[in-house]
């Protein structure tokens, strides 16, 4: 295996739809387009493929997003992926809404998901895209917001980021890291 990429979300029907759960749409709508299919596996909902001469295994944690690290220690241990050829996919209510932004590296900038992986993993030292849900929410709604579904108006914009993100994924995977920040960030 040459690459995981992880889409952080929550496992339930009840999360569908939901802007927390932007990780596993994405990580979806790459599926769908590589005719990937999902399996249960180790803590987690796993799909297998290859883009040109790479692997890849696609990983949907089902231990919720505040013990993603679980899952993510598992197959990294599992595939012997070195940390630079993940890239961890969340929400981020800091960017305005669709703004993809990948990094190298970083804080957990207080999602509990990429906090628990950080955790788990003892380091900051690992790709993640983050996907802005912006921050449209009364004062003390923030949960509700987070875990709300796109309002109408939103899918339209979702849509279009969602088929950018998974162009940002073929990037990173076919050209790295450097080349996907360069092309999709903004």
């Amino acid at each position: 295996m040459n690459h995981l990429i992880i889409g952080l979300g929550n496992v339930g029907l009840q999360y569908d739809g939901t802007r927390h759960n932007i990780g596993f749409d994405v990580v979806d709508a790459f599926a769908k387009e590589l005719n990937c299919t999902f399996t249960l596996g180790k803590n987690a909902m796993i799909a297998e493929g290859r883009l040109k001469n790479k692997t890849f295994m696609l990983i949907k944690p089902t231990t919720f997003m505040n013990l993603s690290g679980k899952a993510v220690s598992h197959y990294l241990q599992q595939t012997k992926v070195p940390l630079e050829n993940i890239l961890v996919i969340t929400d981020d209510l800091a960017l305005d809404l669709g703004t993809i932004r990948i990094r190298s590296k970083g804080s957990h900038g207080g999602h509990n998901g990429l906090r628990n992986i950080e955790e788990v993993l003892g380091t900051q030292q690992y790709p993640r895209m983050r996907f802005g849900i912006g921050n449209q929410f009364d004062k003390h709604r923030q949960i509700d917001f987070v875990l709300g579904k796109w309002k109408s108006d939103e899918q339209p914009v979702i849509n279009e980021k969602t088929t950018k993100a998974v162009e940002a994924i073929q990037s990173f995977i076919l050209e790295g890291i450097s080349q996907a920040m360069t092309k999709y960030n903004g």
